[in-house]
């Protein structure tokens, strides 16, 4: 990662006005404890919460999967910015201006341009669609029971049936051919001729939470394929992290959001008066998409297509938002199969009653367990039964799994007693599988000198390895210790690569005077890096505090990079690894 020149000072004051708790309790529900706060990560699934932050040090921590770093780090992560754009964002909520630095932001300024692309682009479908020559597309959207002010609300435009329209158009408003090509809004000819990506489409942009305009869906007018095309990943747009209309449905002031398949339903619930509707983008949800939905949500109702890809995707979409903690609605369409066609036959008001009526997720599992069993058979009821006994053994709520067990047994004519002991067994059966996988988790989580163990390291290598970390913890937490250490370690010392770079860069700052915290050691090391950082300073509560214990790890570090040297003088005692690295057979030339 390229060191970036901004002013010191003004980091420092960025730190101050942008104090870690408030900052990510703007993001995260947080609960104090003792001088530190914890709450659910945002950044992986989680029932229990294992993401820390600390004031102290204005840093935060995951202990479930590691992400760590400082409020630059946090706004990065959460907001897919790069590293000047997150100090900029800071800056902006802090209410000050960036300093006149050089600081290399070309690629900020370039995803800047690239909105300001998109924007305009945005501007001329819908322009288009709004003259003489777009009104195919615009009877489209108006066909599709749209109003004006909807369409206007969504930005909802037409791409002319034409190769280069938009490309004409944009290189007058002074945009060259390769930002197009970079935004996805051209394509390039194997002659190296440019053309416009969207043709005969109509055209929904995609918004961010920061009302920036990211990409675009293309929908064709007909039944003709390919059905849809939509902006491929850009420098500001990633599909697995968007959510379409969660800008407009943040504000809905529900304490719900309805989660939709396509673009459609979501425009029409949104006319219809349900302004909580949101959809997700490309074939699947992600993890990404859910953790963004359960910040700003208490409760999601799933409303996916009712035939079977639709059941499909409602049980994934299920599994994923059960890891949130989130009330899980999935919603029954019958009538119509989605919500667009629900509401224009029905009206909106049936619509408002399927959310009112909606079953949780267990009723739903169970409602689909029924299907395609003859349940006044003997072997349909068993059938059911064995489908409905994991779904039960799953559930937490000892009282919750206590009426679904009553309910079953007065339903099916069996024994309650019976259905609680298949229940039970099954639970065992989960829990063992369950420790299984977090045993193989473990191992493929384990610190980096186990790692380097299961490639062939030695022993000693592995303790030196600690060692390492000992020592860069120790500075971090005490740099007057540096004196000292310089004398007797130097970076190429170390045999873990990320730990020398620490260590220089650390001792560098030292030496110059400057400080450590990580506000300044953001701009040094990625966001993963700082994760580590975080968690080596963490484990600065361990140490003694005293330069005896570096002095003995200190000895470790020599003793093993004498070895190391030893070793490469004779080949017989080198690892498989070690062996390969001296003929550099991939760098090798003839």
């Amino acid at each position: 990662m390229t060191s970036v020149n901004i002013r010191e000072e003004f980091l420092e004051e960025i730190r101050d006005r942008n104090d870690i708790e408030d900052l990510i309790g703007s993001y995260v529900g947080l609960k104090k404890s003792g001088r530190i706060s914890r709450g659910l990560c945002p950044f992986h699934s989680e029932k229990t919460p294992s993401f820390t932050v600390y004031p102290d040090t204005q840093s935060y921590y995951c202990f479930g999967c590691g992400k760590g770093g400082d409020a630059v780090t946090f706004i990065r992560e959460i907001e897919n910015l790069d590293y000047v754009e997150a100090v900029k964002f800071l800056a902006e909520r802090a209410g000050l201006n960036m300093p006149d630095d050089n600081y290399d932001d070309t690629l900020s300024k370039k995803r800047h341009r690239m909105l300001i692309i998109n924007k305009e682009a945005a501007r001329f479908f819908h322009n288009y669609m709004m003259s003489p020559q777009g009104k195919v597309g615009l009877d489209y959207w108006l066909n599709r029971g749209l109003t004006m002010n909807t369409i206007r609300h969504f930005g909802l435009g037409y791409a002319p049936d034409d190769w280069s329209t938009l490309i004409r158009y944009m290189k007058s408003k002074g945009f060259s051919e390769h930002e197009l090509y970079e935004a996805n809004l051209a394509k390039k000819s194997e002659k190296g001729n440019y053309y416009d990506n969207f043709r005969n489409r109509v055209m929904t942009p995609i918004i961010d939470l920061r009302g920036n305009i990211i990409a675009f869906g293309g929908r064709v007018l007909d039944d003709s394929k390919p059905k849809y095309v939509n902006t491929s990943d850009t420098l500001v747009y990633k599909k697995s992290l968007a959510v379409f209309a969660l800008n407009f449905a943040k504000n809905s002031g529900e304490d719900s959001l309805i989660l939709c398949e396509g673009y459609m339903d979501v425009i029409t619930l949104h006319q219809a008066g349900f302004t909580n509707a949101i959809a997700g983008l490309g074939t699947a949800l992600t993890d990404e998409q859910v953790r963004l939905i359960s910040r700003y949500c208490d409760k999601v109702y799933l409303s996916y297509d009712s035939d079977g890809a639709g059941r499909e995707a409602m049980e994934k979409a299920i599994s994923k938002f059960e890891k949130t903690g989130l009330l899980i609605s999935p919603l029954t369409l019958q009538g119509g199969k989605d919500p667009d066609e629900i509401i224009k036959k029905f009206g909106a008001e049936r619509f408002r009653s399927i959310l009112n009526g909606a079953s949780n997720e267990v009723e739903y599992k169970l409602l689909e367990c029924k299907k395609g069993l003859d349940l006044s058979s003997d072997d349909g009821r068993i059938k059911y039964l064995r489908r409905a006994v994991p779904i039960l053994a799953k559930l937490q709520n000892a009282i919750e799994r206590d009426v679904y067990t009553a309910r079953l047994s007065e339903e099916m004519g069996v024994s309650k007693d019976a259905i609680a002991l298949q229940v039970k067994d099954e639970e065992r059966r989960l829990n063992r599988q369950t420790k299984k996988m977090d045993f193989q988790n473990l191992r493929k989580g384990l610190d980096p000198y186990t790692k380097r163990a299961d490639k062939g390291s030695t022993a000693s290598g592995i303790k030196a390895v600690r060692a390492e970390e000992t020592v860069v913890t120790s500075l971090l937490k005490n740099p007057d210790f540096l004196k000292k250490i310089s004398e007797n370690l130097k970076p190429e010392d170390f045999t873990d690569e990320f730990l020398r770079r620490v260590y220089t860069v650390v001792s560098g700052r030292i030496n110059s005077g400057k400080s450590v915290d990580f506000i300044f050691l953001s701009s040094e090391f990625n966001p993963d890096e700082m994760g580590k950082l975080v968690k080596l300073q963490n484990s600065s509560k361990y140490l003694s505090n005293t330069y005896e214990e570096i002095s003995d790890c200190i000895k470790v570090i020599k003793s093993e990079k004498e070895q190391a040297d030893r070793r490469k003088m004779n080949p017989a005692e080198l690892s498989n690894d070690e062996f390969l690295k001296l003929f550099d057979l991939n760098g090798s030339k003839e």
